[in-house]
């Protein structure tokens, strides 16, 4: 059986990974600990565009106003999902998930229920963080109307053309 931390974050992957199959999304792994998300058409003058996600976890979130605050980011990997350009938009998805893995799913008569929500944001136009260090936390801002579904990852992956 997995760790607490590390149950955590597989079911965070497969829920996304869930909801790219539900909007017909293609999912590729890179070697960076990203994920790629291609839409499967043409979009505007591109073919298969793409986008890079870095997915995290959260049990415990933290709010103030219309935000979720996700500090489980260290200041270099912020960086690596701002400081570019990059040719593939770079995207952060926290999925928050009940603090019991025993609620992650939930089988109801109506069907399956995956556990909380996955929330998502971009970082294009942000500023890297100078000399950052990967023992330093820092807090990203995720818009809470900013949630993942099947249609808004379809739209995520095609937009970036």
């Amino acid at each position: 059986m997995l760790d607490q931390r590390n149950h955590q974050d597989t079911f965070a992957e497969q829920y996304v990974r869930a909801l790219a199959a539900a909007a017909g999304v293609r999912v590729y792994e890179d070697d960076d600990g990203l994920l790629g998300f291609r839409y499967p058409e043409k979009s505007g003058y591109l073919a298969s565009p793409a986008i890079d996600v870095r997915v995290m976890s959260c049990a415990t979130p933290s709010y103030q106003g219309p935000d979720l605050l996700f500090s489980g980011l260290d200041e270099v990997a912020y960086n690596e999902l701002v400081e570019g350009p990059f040719l593939v938009p770079r995207h952060l998805f926290v999925v928050v998930v009940p603090q019991e893995g025993d609620r992650y799913a939930q089988v109801r008569t109506e069907g399956l229920t995956l556990g909380r929500l996955c929330y998502h944001r971009g970082f294009e136009d942000e500023q890297p963080i100078a000399s950052p260090s990967a023992t330093r936390p820092t807090t990203v801002r995720v818009p809470l109307g900013n949630v993942l579904t099947a249609r808004s990852l379809r739209e995520l992956a095609g937009r970036s053309a």
